[in-house]
């Protein structure tokens, strides 16, 4: 675990250190060494299931695929960030990548925690370098709004985890995951039980983010730089999912009737963010709300408690990870070179960046679950451990999946068919860096297809 998180701390002395004209070469060299290395996590050879574990931190099947996607996600943060940041002085180029490097170092010890305390505290830091980054590198003035939005939505959801943290610590006397399954509470002693199974799972349905409490969602990823769309959509909604898994172990009497209105309400934005994003004229916009359509299905998956839909969530959770900020880098391509979000004005680029376009073709395939990509195995999964529980489920993700086709369509035939406009018929050529950026994610989420078996989770 160390081999991993030592150099992951050593590289903010490293970065402020640097000569400036090494600065982003360094950086990025020595985050993708760390993201390679992180590989040797999925060698879990342990009976328990823990491996790489010490006093503090250790690795599961559960939390080793979000581990790597977390160190494999910092190079590319960096690659896409690039143009981004390099005509500021120098001084904030290190600050950015400085916040960039400190989100990887919380996130590494939020899902590589042992305590349920120490990953209560990590969550919580994790809004400090997005927030900073959202309100000074976003490039709208609403970028503070979005801040706003988003800092006040996590810390209202969070306070009462730390509450239902406390009265478990107070009645189990230990918060360490390797024993807390051992020992379940007995909730129904508890008056106030089904407060306190709300407060559980308040902090991850915000972060997830649950249909109703999902406002923050789409405002912080359109206002906020590409590298902080980026790690917002594949890693920090990622850490509710995570929560949610881990906390269901403990909240298992009471879970039965009380999961009920999220169920329905994930199920129920599924359709609507869906239709949401049909009618959608910007396209960050679009690939954000996408985003809450796609955690609604996590949702149901978790909560369903089922094997199924533990797997199909964890699968669903990678893919997503891997395709969301695939298709964030790929609007900023378009936006960097026609300084529009809006798709109607910036379409047909197929004609200009043909190469691009089958990018393009790719993530969006991937967004829609086609098979054999492994997010068309995970939805599988949730789709058939809902049925199973109960069959008028069957409605909602069956339409939820027909309107996800319809948007993913939608967006690849809006930024890539039709005539070239004729304002933007001088565009610069793709560049390489953008070619090798989106190959990073599209690779992984292809390969995965040979042996989804690594990201499954408890039940592989």
């Amino acid at each position: 675990m160390l081999k991993i998180l030592i150099p992951s701390i050593m590289l903010v002395p490293m970065v402020w250190s640097v000569r400036e004209k090494w600065l982003w070469l360094v950086a990025i060299a020595h985050s993708f060494t760390i993201a390679v290395a992180s590989l040797s996590w999925l060698k879990n050879t342990a009976e328990t299931g823990w491996t790489y574990i010490n006093s503090f931190l250790g690795t599961d099947p559960l939390s080793t695929p979000l581990l790597i996607l977390t160190c494999w996600l910092l190079p590319l943060m960096l690659l896409a960030s690039q143009k981004h940041v390099n005509d500021q002085p120098i001084n904030r180029q290190r600050t950015f990548i400085s916040l960039l490097i400190s989100l990887q170092i919380f996130l590494i010890m939020a899902f590589g925690a042992t305590e349920i305390i120490l990953f209560y505290v990590m969550f919580e830091a994790t809004i400090i370098p997005t927030l900073l980054i959202i309100t000074r590198w976003g490039s709208q003035k609403e970028r503070l709004n979005a801040g706003t939005y988003f800092l006040f939505y996590t810390l209202m959801g969070s306070l009462p985890l730390l509450v239902a943290l406390l009265v478990l610590q107070n009645n189990i006397g230990s918060l360490s995951l390797l024993t807390v399954q051992y020992s379940p509470l007995d909730a129904s002693h508890l008056s106030t039980n089904k407060l306190w199974w709300t407060a559980c799972l308040m902090a991850f349905v915000i972060k997830l983010p649950l249909y109703g409490l999902h406002l923050w969602l789409p405002k912080a990823h359109v206002e906020a730089p590409i590298a902080g769309s980026m790690i917002l959509a594949a890693v920090l909604l990622k850490l509710g999912g995570y929560g949610m898994m881990r906390m269901m172990v403990l909240l298992d009497p009471l879970s039965k009737e009380l999961s009920y209105p999220f169920i329905i309400l994930a199920l129920w934005g599924l359709i609507m963010t869906g239709c949401i994003c049909l009618r959608q004229t910007d396209l960050k916009s679009l690939i954000a709300y996408s985003s809450v359509s796609h955690m609604g299905l996590v949702a149901g998956g978790i909560l369903i408690q089922t094997p199924w839909g533990f797997s199909g969530a964890m699968v669903l959770m990678i893919t997503h990870g891997l395709t969301s900020s695939a298709l964030f880098c790929l609007a900023n391509t378009n936006y960097e070179r026609t300084h529009s979000r809006t798709m109607v004005l910036a379409r047909g680029l197929q004609m200009a960046l043909p190469l691009m376009t089958t990018w393009w073709l790719v993530a969006s395939l991937a967004n829609l679950a086609l098979p054999p990509i492994p997010s068309s195995m995970a939805e599988l999964m949730i789709i058939t451990a809902l049925f199973n529980w109960s069959q008028w489920t069957l409605v909602f993700t069956g339409i939820g999946t027909l309107i996800t086709a319809g948007y993913s369509l939608y967006l690849f035939i809006m930024t890539q068919r039709g005539p070239l406009p004729p304002h933007i018929q001088t565009l610069d050529p793709s560049h390489t860096r953008e070619h090798l950026l989106v190959a990073l994610h599209l690779i992984p989420l292809i390969l995965l297809i040979l042996d989804p078996q690594l990201v499954w989770g408890w039940t592989g």
